[in-house]
C-alpha cells in the first residue's frame, strides 16, 4: 500500500491509526512491520513538529485560561473539605 500525503494533524493521527492495525495483525510480515513502524516514527516527529509550532487564537487562549481557572477553584473546593479545621486554644482538652 502507498503512503498517502498527510497534510493535518487529523490526516497524521488518521494513519497512524491506520498503521497500528495493520501491525497488529497477524498477517503482517515482520519486515512490512518494520517499515510501518519507520513511517509512524516520521508522522510522530511530522505531529511533534505541528504542535510546536501551532498558534493559539485568542478564543483558545481564553477558553483554556477559563478551565484552569475552574480546575483550580475545584481543587481547592476538594482540599478544603478533607483538610481537618485548625485548632484553636478553645479545643485544647482542659486539666
Amino acid at each position: 500500500m502507498a503512503q498517502t500525503p498527510t497534510h493535518s494533524f487529523d490526516d497524521i493521527t488518521a494513519r497512524l491509526d491506520e498503521i497500528i492495525g495493520q501491525v497488529r495483525s497477524k498477517d503482517t510480515s515482520l519486515e512490512r512491520s518494520l517499515d510501518l513502524f519507520d513511517e509512524a516514527i516520521a508522522l510522530g516527529s511530522k505531529a511533534v513538529e505541528m504542535v510546536d509550532t501551532s498558534k493559539l487564537s485568542d478564543r483558545e487562549v481564553a477558553d483554556l485560561t477559563a478551565d484552569a481557572a475552574r480546575s483550580c477553584e475545584d481543587t481547592d473546593r476538594k482540599r478544603a473539605s478533607v483538610e481537618p479545621p485548625e485548632a484553636t486554644a478553645a479545643d485544647a482538652p482542659r486539666s
